[in-house]
């Protein structure tokens, strides 16, 4: 078995690793916008750009942990999320959490996909 490792700036984690056709990948706002609609998009951007080098996509996903620092900001995450996901289809099984995050992030989201 390969697994491959994409590597991330930050140290001593990658922002996704393949193995065994599944791809393991996690997200956050590159910017650290303000406000949880524009984090969430620009997380969900990024995700989907790492799902892409790593040979999937949202029709990929198979589960998803988002992590929210406010979790009563859930309802306005799931409107961006809704919008990004797509049909049906795409539905991975997903749970939100609410964490404490570092300074200014507002959303992670971790995920587990097949290779398309």
């Amino acid at each position: 078995m390969i697994t491959k490792r994409f590597p991330y700036e930050g140290l001593g984690r990658c922002e996704a690793v393949v193995s065994d056709g599944l791809v393991y990948a996690v997200a956050t706002d590159p910017r650290c916008a303000k406000g949880i609609l524009e984090q969430t998009a620009n997380t969900l951007d990024e995700l989907e750009s790492v799902l892409g080098k790593a040979g999937s996509g949202k029709s990929g996903l198979l589960q998803a942990t988002v992590y929210l620092s406010d979790i009563t900001q859930k309802p306005e995450m799931d409107k961006v999320w809704i919008e990004w996901i797509g049909p049906p289809e795409n539905w991975p099984q997903r749970a939100c959490v609410g964490v404490d995050l570092y300074d200014g992030c507002l959303i992670e989201v971790v995920v587990t996909a097949k290779v398309l």
